[in-house]
């Protein structure tokens, strides 16, 4: 399996919704995001990890508000309030959904 970041932008284009699922495995989710303008999502049921290949911003995550850039990987963990604001227009990344519903236990 090989996803590329050419191809998924480019399905994502074709799909007309910020985000995109290209893989699954097990409990593994992949996809791709790239809001538009503002970031809307709501807490999700399972942990997630960001890994951001474009772009920059502000990250919220729970009660912490941190800048963002290309490359960083960013951590979420099941069910906490979290969104991208202030992001270039060049913003994309890749999101990693895992884990069981609720998140992994510590």
């Amino acid at each position: 399996m090989r996803l590329t970041l050419a191809n998924a932008l480019e399905s994502l284009e074709e799909h007309k919704r910020p985000f995109k699922e290209l893989f699954s495995h097990g409990s593994l989710n992949v996809e791709i995001y790239k809001p538009e303008g503002v970031d809307l999502q709501a807490p999700h049921s399972r942990d997630e990890i960001y890994v951001v290949t474009s772009g920059s911003g502000y990250f919220i995550n729970g009660e912490s508000k941190e800048s963002f850039g290309a490359g960083d990987v960013l951590f979420v963990p099941a069910g906490v309030v979290h969104r991208f604001e202030d992001f270039t227009d060049d913003f994309a990344t890749w999101v990693f959904f895992y884990g069981p519903e609720g998140g992994e236990q510590k």
